[in-house]
This record gives C-alpha cells, sequence and structure tokens, in this order.
C-alpha cells in the first residue's frame, strides 16, 4: 500500500505569521501521526519563511514514523542541517533562492555527477535519497545513474490537467513510473495531489511507496477536520 506522508510547512506557515507557537507544528506532527499519517515531511527554506531549522531538530525528536527533509542540496546550511538529524529520507529539489513552491524537477543529465556526489554523501550517513523529477523517461534513465534510491515524480502536469482529461494527464506518469521500477528506483510522488485526483493516479501507478502532500490536506482540514481528512487520504490510497 502507498504509504501518506504529511507535509506540514503550511502549519509552520501559520504559526509565523502571528508569531508564538500557535499552532503547535510539533503537536501538530504527532497528531497526523496518531491520526494514521505514515510518514511527516517538511521543505525548510533559507528564508525559514514557514519550517524553520530548529523545527527539524524539534521534529527529529519526536517523529516516530517516516521523516523526511525535502530541499535544495545546494546551499550548504541544509546539507549540514540533514546531516545533523540524519531523517529516514532526504528528497533533493531543485529550488532557487526565494521560490515560492518547487515548480519542476532535476536535469539529472546535466546535473548528473552534480547529483551523484551529493546522493553520495547522504546515503553514507544512512540516509535514503530520494530526487525531484518531471515524468520524463530521459530523466528517470539520468536518475538511475546517480545513485540515488528513489525518484518523486512531479505531479503538478497531472494535477493541472487531470479535469480535462485524466488518461492524458496520467500517462506520461505511468511510462516514468514502469521505467522507473525497471531500473530498480523506488517511487515518490507528490505537488498538488488531493482528494479528487489521488486515487486514480495511486490506482494507475505502478510500485507506488509513498505520496506526500501538504497544502491541499491542510486546506481540507480547514473543513473536515485535521483527523478526518487525513483518514479520507488514506482512504484515497487503499
Amino acid at each position: 500500500m502507498t504509504r501518506l506522508s504529511v507535509n506540514i510547512n503550511k502549519i509552520a506557515t501559520l504559526r509565523n505569521s502571528r508569531g508564538g507557537n500557535n499552532p503547535d507544528l510539533v503537536q501538530v506532527a504527532k497528531d497526523c501521526e496518531l491520526f494514521g499519517a505514515q510518514g511527516i515531511t517538511v521543505h525548510p527554506r533559507p528564508d525559514e519563511r514557514h519550517i524553520r531549522y530548529q523545527d527539524v531538530f524539534d521534529l527529529k525528536e519526536i517523529v516516530t514514523t517516516e521523516f523526511n527533509i525535502e530541499g535544495n542540496c545546494q546551499e550548504q546550511k541544509f546539507i549540514d542541517l540533514v546531516l545533523a538529524n540524519k531523517p529516514e529520507q532526504v528528497t533533493l529539489v531543485p529550488d532557487v533562492l526565494g521560490q515560492i513552491t518547487s515548480n519542476h524537477g532535476w536535469d539529472t543529465i546535466a546535473n548528473r555527477d552534480y547529483l551523484t556526489e551529493m546522493i553520495s554523501v547522504f546515503k553514507q550517513a544512512g540516509i535514503r535519497v530520494s530526487i525531484f523529477v518531471d515524468p520524463i523517461v530521459e530523466m528517470v534513465e539520468g536518475a538511475a545513474k546517480t545513485g540515488t534510491d528513489r525518484i518523486e515524480l512531479y505531479t503538478e502536469a497531472y494535477a493541472t490537467h487531470y479535469h480535462q482529461n485524466r488518461d492524458e494527464a496520467i500517462a506520461p506518469y505511468i511510462e516514468a513510473a514502469e521505467l522507473a521500477h525497471e531500473l530498480g528506483l523506488g517511487i515518490n510522488a507528490g505537488h498538488d495531489l488531493d482528494l479528487n485526483n489521488l486515487k486514480f493516479f495511486a490506482d494507475n501507478i505502478p510500485a507506488l511507496d509513498e505520496v506526500s502532500i501538504g497544502h491541499a490536506l491542510i486546506s481540507d482540514a480547514l473543513y473536515f477536520g485535521l483527523e478526518n481528512t487525513i483518514q479520507m487520504y488514506l482512504r484515497q490510497l487503499g
């Protein structure tokens, strides 16, 4: 069964908007796990506009499922943060400074040597590595040559075109996932997956290990409550 990792960046955004510690990020992470989430994801950025670097240390102390730290390994501060906390998984994302949200995968061909070097750093520390990729077979083939354990398929294009033609929207993802599986790569996915499009995606992507969902899940929780929302997402994956 595909695992659900809840990205709690939006909880940190809400907390930071007023200062103080309401909502309590650590308590929310505990509650997500209590309510059934099989992982907690954070994506700290250099300006700490949502997840703060101290949050990562605090969360490492209490997360009992899978802790996944996403971020840009071109920032030494991020590398140091991950190595200091040794999460179960690090997801490498090619963000640029000031980027609002991740919007593309790695060019695994142009960045092969760099990714190979960085992936080795994390794997030597005992951390499973996933890299963000677009659903392009050449990028999947390139990823397999870097030594990464998994890829995370960037799903914005699927989500954007889902309501127009879901079969066409998912086709490149099926092709990419089939190739990744053949090449021995684990498969994660994330970005704009929600209660409308998640089940079709999970039902059609072979060997899907994990989805990371934040914005949509937290938004739904405003209406349905956090516990109920997590259960709703888990049912889409069942």
